[in-house]
């Protein structure tokens, strides 16, 4: 299961939205040692194509350099899809939330990373976020869990201390 907080992801959707038709790009990074994504770093769509991200390679390396410093990992590509992808499409003909060809060709560059997509048909549409990785070159979709902190993600809300 994947468990990301809220703050994050309501960054991520804002992103998606203010890049609206471009599709947003960024990524969310952690603790070296760290099972969650700490803070969503957005970044600049350097193919400016309404289909296609790539970051940008300057912003790239910068954040490379400061996660080496903060002892920091990249834990989460991060993009939108703004149109419908490459594949075959489905009943809606809506922008999807699942990895294109392109991004699955990417993945395989980086196995360890989940890749976040949030499918954005128009700029105040209801986003479509889900989540993904490859195990054995597949495709898996991870259970994507949001809440609002992690201190208390990996229990149910019955484990939460009781308040006198």
């Amino acid at each position: 299961m994947l468990v990301i907080r809220r703050d994050l992801l309501d960054g991520i959707v804002a992103h998606a939205r203010r890049d609206f038709p471009l599709e947003a790009c960024g990524q969310l990074v952690g603790p070296e040692r760290g099972d969650h994504p700490e803070r969503y770093v957005p970044m600049t769509n350097a193919d400016e194509v309404a289909s296609d991200f790539a970051f940008s390679p300057a912003e790239d390396i910068r954040l490379e350099r400061e996660l080496d410093a903060n002892d920091e990992r990249r834990m989460l590509v991060v993009h939108s899809h703004t149109r419908v992808p490459r594949r075959p499409l489905t009943d809606t003909g809506l922008p999807e939330a699942y990895p294109s060809v392109k991004d699955i060709a990417q993945m395989e560059w980086t196995p360890d990373q989940h890749w976040l997509i949030v499918g954005l048909a128009t700029p105040d549409a209801e986003p479509e976020v889900r989540s993904y990785h490859l195990v054995g070159g597949e495709v898996v979709e991870d259970e994507l869990q949001v809440v609002e902190s992690y201190m208390f993600s990996h229990t149910g809300s019955d484990d939460v201390p009781d308040r006198a």
